[in-house]
């Protein structure tokens, strides 16, 4: 008698083979496809969805994800920049929403009509090289959002979730942690994709729980950014661009950019905007 859960294992990497045979990944793409079956279950078990939610998979890539959430959501909308996926997808999951775009371009509008922000959550594996990008792109529609499960580099994904005087503590580690609560939750050995990454990855939980901010986000990122271009001065010489500073006590620009919680950058920025510094 066969081990249904060995037995699934080996469909999914049997499939995996087989739609890569066909889909060579492309280095211009930053594409490494998943082919780990336990991976796959693992990251569909990380999604605090429900059946009737909207899931959007960025990057289906040969669909080994998709076809896991396929099983468990009857929602989805897949983003997909290779023509030859969304070929592969149109034709091998039939009926399966794929919408042939770059995230970085997509409008958010079209993608999300029709549903509540607690009824959306977003999924991928994303490219190495342009993994912030995308980040900031989903941050800035965290108020449509219920959460995301993003894979990325694991070095990205320790500055999203670091504390402060570390040096993986950062640009990201601020804004990211005034809009989400983050989590890692596993990492995935380089040998889960084809072709193997120089780097090991981890799977990141975003939950979107976070209140709005008391700034705006173009002005916050702009703190952020200035105080963090030359983190090894003290903030009193890293926000000279940004003048005249507020003097509250709470404001001690004696400190580096990196001894500063995240919620101190907010309050700058929101006393900022107040006194007419930032518009």
């Amino acid at each position: 008698m066969y081990n249904l859960a060995k037995l699934n294992l080996n469909k999914t990497i049997g499939c995996a083979k087989k739609s890569m045979n066909r889909i060579r990944p492309k280095k211009s793409l930053g594409q490494h496809f998943l082919q780990d079956g336990n991976v796959i279950r693992k990251i569909a078990d990380t999604i605090p969805a429900g059946m009737d939610d909207l899931i959007v998979e960025i990057g289906p890539g040969t669909g080994m994800l998709t076809k896991e959430l396929i099983n468990r959501y009857r929602n989805i909308r897949a983003v997909e920049l290779d023509g030859r996926s969304v070929e592969y997808l149109k034709e091998n999951f039939p009926g399966l929403d794929v919408i042939h775009a770059d995230i970085l371009k997509v409008s958010w509008d079209e993608l999300l009509a029709g549903y509540e922000a607690s009824d959306v959550h977003v999924v991928g594996n994303l490219p190495y090289f342009i993994t912030s990008q995308i980040l900031f792109g989903i941050l800035s529609q965290r108020n449509r959002l219920k959460s995301a499960t993003l894979m990325m580099q694991k070095e990205v994904a320790q500055r999203l979730v670091a504390r402060t005087s570390t040096k993986e503590y950062g640009i990201l580690s601020v804004q990211v942690q005034l809009m989400s609560s983050p989590e890692i939750v596993f990492d995935v050995s380089r040998n889960s994709f084809y072709p193997p990454p120089n780097v090991t990855s981890s799977v990141v939980l975003l939950k979107f729980d976070r209140p709005d901010l008391k700034c705006s986000d173009k002005n916050l990122k702009k703190v952020v950014r200035t105080a963090f271009q030359q983190r090894r001065k003290k903030l009193s010489n890293s926000l000279k661009p940004i003048d005249p500073l507020p003097g509250e006590p709470e404001f001690d620009y004696d400190k580096r950019a990196e001894a500063w919680e995240p919620g101190i950058y907010e309050k700058l920025t929101a006393s900022l905007e107040q006194d007419g510094t930032l518009s």
